[in-house]
């Protein structure tokens, strides 16, 4: 008995050594998922969670994309484009925490959300709240700098699982189109494509094979 109890004595510290080890290594595992710029999920990570929440059935999926983003780049420098990129992944972080939902940061000057919808009234509440934080004019030495937001929405409202690629397409399809347009926010209901698709992507924007050089995403 006195053995057994030694053993077990003399593992503790070890079995709590690999759970802090463990502790360590998953919170490794997160942050590498994060954009380190804004602190949001970066695409892998978003499609994964995403996927889990769109299983549950009414849900809807956001694409956004930010309007001046360039020109502020161009005009104030990289530095006052990172603020802007900043305060729009803790403004989403924000309306999260009501949405209940996920959001992440795709890449450049591109977001997304998912998240749980019971109707089309309160996707259509939660895309102007979304928007008229999204442009909240930004902070930067002392001084506002502006962008606004384009945001596809499509909303998926059968209560059966729904397939993330098409979610993600056709709320690219509408941003782009509300982008043409001066910007605000869309919905889309119908799960077919209204552009050409090229490798799963709307044909004319960046990674597609025959998309023309410097063309519009």
């Amino acid at each position: 008995m006195s053995q057994t109890l030694a053993a077990v004595a003399a593992a503790g510290p070890l079995a709590a050594g690999w759970a802090v080890h463990g502790l360590w290594f998953r919170r490794r595992i997160e942050v590498a998922r994060r954009d380190p710029l804004t602190g949001l999920l970066g695409r892998d990570a978003f499609e994964h969670r995403a996927r889990k929440l769109l299983a549950g059935g009414s849900c809807a999926v956001l694409i956004i994309d930010l309007d001046g983003f360039k020109a502020l780049n161009d005009s104030a420098g990289h530095a006052a484009g990172d603020a802007a990129l900043r305060a729009v992944g803790s403004r989403l972080n924000h309306w999260n925490q009501v949405a209940g939902g996920v959001v992440a940061r795709l890449g450049g000057d591109e977001f997304a959300a998912a998240f749980y919808v019971r109707s089309l009234a309160e996707l259509r509440w939660e895309l102007e709240r979304l928007h008229a934080a999204l442009c909240e004019p930004v902070r930067y030495e002392g001084l506002p700098v502006f962008v606004g937001a384009s945001i596809g929405a499509y909303r998926h409202p059968r209560r059966t699982p729904a397939d993330l690629s098409v979610a993600m397409r056709r709320a690219d399809e509408v941003m782009y189109a509300v982008k043409q347009t001066g910007g605000g926010w869309s919905i889309a209901l119908d799960p077919t494509p209204a552009y050409r698709t090229v490798n799963g992507r709307r044909d004319g924007r960046p990674g597609t094979d025959d998309a023309p050089e410097g063309s519009a995403r």
